[in-house]
């Protein structure tokens, strides 16, 4: 007698329609972001937007909303992949209730909202600390370079634009003149009426990358100007002639915001992302983007952001050499913060990071050093690496995102808001399983 098995019939129908929670199991991620948007964030600033009644009925914005941030939490950011997984995942269709947007709809509906969409990282942050994980003990801060929705070989130093600039210049002069023979030379053959005016294309491209060229350079010596025109108070004055920009000076093409930046491997053009970790939860409680190489400026930022995301100021602060210099240790003790903050880079297998860095000086450099050498291995400072370096890694290695989608600051700061929320939504999940 042979082996029974389990019935298996592809061309069977239900009878009845499945209920969606059936389709993931009980404690699944899906039904809890949700449940979690429906009944606990605020989304009156996206819902208050629809008010036009004639028209086919647009998707439920609430469902959009839980739909994007359950997609970032499962590191898919691209409207093509999530209308996808819309299609093909379970667990994407027990949170769109079996409606399948496509990705354009996706892709408009995260372009209209985006503003809107930053601020569900503050709600969500609330919701952690209403559930007892923001503590702010200890705040881990730290930058890291993202890759732009730009390559670097799409931008141009102000001194090659220069040099760039005459020489297409002189080109298109030169094919213009052949473009002007050749109509000459056809209304002769083919008669005036006759099509055959247009301009070639390679004459066209070529228009069109010396208009680019001549438009970024503007750009660079309008931002040039600006900084100029700041005297020492920051009062605007204008100059008796606005100076040029240094030939070094970059600008890309493609996001023009963006800059070009060093990171572990190489030269990249990218932006800045920030984070304020709490080292208690691993919860983040602060989060920016900037296109400045450098981090130093972020520290006052973070620290305020912290304050007014939880309504309240972490005790302690740790941060890498990066942040270190006498306004941010200021900074720290006008916020009454006591602060961690190598004054130079780490060696591998020492105990803190107290080798002086080169330019670093001045009161509370000295004591901060000072403070970090006399803790030795047991010195707070060590709380940073494993606080907000692993929120780094599951961001950009366990969920992938290593490239910003969007383009321009004020895109990508919004980007990385959802990111960040989507990050802070799975711990929340996790606290109240």
């Amino acid at each position: 007698m042979g082996k029974t098995f389990r019935s298996w019939d592809p061309e069977q129908r239900l009878l009845l329609p499945p209920a969606v929670d059936e389709f993931v199991p009980a404690g699944h991620l899906a039904p809890f972001v949700r449940d979690l948007v429906r009944e606990e964030l605020d989304l009156a600033a996206i819902v208050d937007t629809y008010t036009e009644e004639r028209g086919y009925p647009p998707y439920d914005p609430v469902m959009m909303t839980a739909l994007l941030l359950y997609a970032y939490a499962q590191g898919i950011y691209a409207s093509r992949r999530i209308a996808r997984a819309c299609e093909e995942r379970v667990d994407f269709l027990a949170v769109t209730a079996m409606n399948r947007p496509d990705f354009r709809t996706i892709s408009d509906f995260r372009k209209r909202h985006l503003t809107a969409l930053q601020g569900l990282f503050v709600q969500v942050l609330r919701l952690c600390a209403r559930a007892g994980l923001v503590r702010l003990g200890h705040v881990a801060l730290d930058g890291t370079k993202v890759k732009a929705n730009a390559s670097k070989h799409k931008a141009m130093s102000y001194g090659r634009m220069k040099q760039a600039e005459v020489r297409l210049a002189a080109e298109v002069a030169g094919w213009l003149a052949q473009a002007e023979a050749a109509d000459a030379a056809d209304d002769a053959a083919l008669g005036a009426a006759q099509r055959g005016d247009e301009l070639p294309d390679w004459v066209a491209h070529k228009q069109q990358r010396l208009a680019k060229i001549q438009a970024a350079k503007a750009a660079l010596e309008a931002e040039a100007a600006a900084a100029d025109r700041r005297d020492d108070d920051g009062a605007a004055s204008p100059p008796p002639a606005a100076p040029a920009p240094p030939d070094k000076a970059q600008r890309n093409f493609t996001d023009p915001e963006s800059r070009i930046m060093k990171g572990p491997d190489g030269f990249l053009q990218a932006y800045n992302a920030q984070l304020g970790v709490d080292a208690g939860s691993h919860v983040i409680v602060a989060q920016l983007v900037t296109n400045a190489g450098t981090d130093s400026a972020q520290f006052d930022p973070l620290l305020a952001q912290v304050k007014a995301n939880t309504g309240r100021q972490a005790a302690e602060v740790s941060a890498d050499a990066g942040y270190c210099s006498e306004a941010n240790l200021q900074a720290a003790d006008r916020r009454h913060v006591r602060a961690y903050i190598a004054t130079g880079r780490q060696r591998h297998g020492a105990a803190s990071a107290t080798r002086p860095g080169r330019g670093l000086g001045g009161t509370l450099v000295t004591a901060m050093r000072r403070r970090l050498q006399r803790g030795g291995w047991r010195s707070r400072y060590r709380l940073r690496k494993g606080t907000v370096e692993p929120v780094f890694g599951i961001i950009k290695h366990a969920r992938s995102f290593r490239q910003f989608l969007l383009r321009g600051l004020k895109q990508v700061q919004g980007e990385w808001s959802l990111i960040c929320a989507a990050y802070n939504v799975q711990l929340l999940a996790k606290a109240m399983a």
